[in-house]
């Protein structure tokens, strides 16, 4: 490979392979440098796209209300002056609330045992408004979801996550099947595709863990299965709006809203999924600052040390310089000559940088929990401008060699 070099580029190898040690010392800072750089760009946007899948659970678009649990005794008060989270409070919100599309509510059941005739499951069920699977980003991989006329005729059907149709159907073939949620037995009409988020919340906010959930119509849930008394009819309420610019004028909205209907008790949560990307978009930023300055300080070193290597060689060159320049080389001649040992240097620094910094990437995601996402032009584009910097430490000292009178260079020893 290196015999097929231009003889130019052959030599410049050659020169600096003379000097190992002292070309790896050099090489280090550089490679330190590109690696952090493409390692942040490497997390920063798998942690992106990662926060991104995870807010589409919730929703952009999205308004969630959560009820706050209490204890029996602020319930038994807070009961005598309202009845906590509702479907009517769904429907105020839906009238009232500037651009709102649909809602959707949810309530846990309390799940004793899950089971079909071919297996058990540790899961646990929630009973559903039929828009819950399109406000959630929720997708079938079979069968139908839940429907208005599944609400209306309070249908014992369900709508099982991926791993719960695993376990209760180890065979496959849960459509049209049937299982026991605790007393009631239910027909399976959908199976949800695995959606097989890396965490179970978002900045606090519960994701639900839909793969193993068992999901009923709401109004079935409500009527068949039993709850403590004094209970919110909802414990969470989705409130979808149509124009994402919407969400702070109609997030307001809503808080004042059910404020009034809730005589101003505090008994729920208002949790806006848009807002959680940007604080979370903001920690990235700076954690990308911090990662940035520290690549930055890298490179500094990365350059200063081409700086040095390649003044050392003026000095230690001096007389063939001055042989060359006797023998008629220009002065771009041997600007042109220490400038290509700079660019090996560079480029070998860029690749290895690139290795080493996508090594470092996957230990860092591996050891942290985090995941890796790669962008190639912000990367490349990086990596360009840290082998540019290199480069531009090394135009002083081949300029330091050009200058170099031809008769004193030849006298040195």
């Amino acid at each position: 490979m290196i015999a097929k070099l231009p003889v130019a580029w052959r030599e410049a190898l050659e020169e600096l392979s003379r000097r190992k040690l002292r070309t790896l010392l050099t090489l280090l800072g550089l490679i330190f440098g590109i690696g952090a750089i493409v390692a942040m760009q490497a997390v920063g946007e798998g942690s992106r796209r990662e926060a991104l899948r995870l807010v589409q659970g919730l929703g952009l678009n999205n308004l969630i209300v959560e009820a706050k649990s209490r204890d029996e005794d602020s319930l038994r008060e807070e009961r005598a002056r309202t009845l906590g989270l509702t479907l009517a409070d769904a429907a105020a919100a839906l009238s009232v609330v500037p651009g709102a599309e649909q809602y959707a509510g949810s309530k846990a059941i309390r799940t004793y045992s899950v089971g079909s005739d071919a297996g058990q499951s540790d899961a646990q069920a929630n009973g559903v408004s039929p828009a819950f699977f399109e406000l959630s980003s929720l997708n079938l991989a079979e069968g139908r979801a839940l429907s208005n006329d599944d609400e209306d005729r309070l249908a014992a059907v369900a709508v099982l996550g991926h791993q719960v149709a695993h376990d209760l159907f180890p065979n496959g073939n849960a459509i049209g099947a049937y299982i026991k949620l605790n007393h009631v037995w239910l027909q399976v009409v959908g199976v949800l595709a695995d959606r097989d988020l890396a965490k179970d919340q978002f900045e606090g906010v519960q994701l639900g863990s839909e793969s193993n959930r068992v999901f009923v119509p709401l109004a079935t849930a409500l009527a068949r299965f039993r709850y403590q008394p004094m209970e919110d009819q909802l414990d969470r309420l989705l409130l979808k709006v149509d124009d994402p610019s919407r969400l702070g004028s109609a997030a307001a909205v809503l808080s004042e809203l059910l404020g009034q209907r809730h005589a101003g008790v505090d008994d729920f949560s208002l949790v806006v999924p848009q807002q959680l990307y940007r604080q979370h978009q903001q920690t990235q930023r700076i954690f990308r600052i911090v990662m940035g300055a520290i690549a930055a300080v890298s490179l500094l070193v990365g350059g200063i040390g081409i700086m040095n290597i390649m003044l050392a060689n003026v000095l230690e060159r001096r007389r063939e310089i001055g042989l060359l320049r006797a023998l008629g080389a220009r002065r771009r001649d041997i600007i042109a000559q220490f400038l290509r040992e700079t660019t090996v240097i560079c480029g070998l620094g860029a690749l290895l940088g690139l290795l080493f910094g996508g090594l470092l990437a996957y230990l860092i995601a591996a050891l942290a929990g985090w995941q890796v996402g790669w962008a190639p032009i912000p990367i490349l584009g990086a990596t360009f401008v840290c082998a540019l910097v290199g480069l531009l430490f090394g135009v002083y000292p081949a300029r330091q060699a050009a200058q170099l009178d031809p008769i004193t260079a030849l006298r040195a020893e």
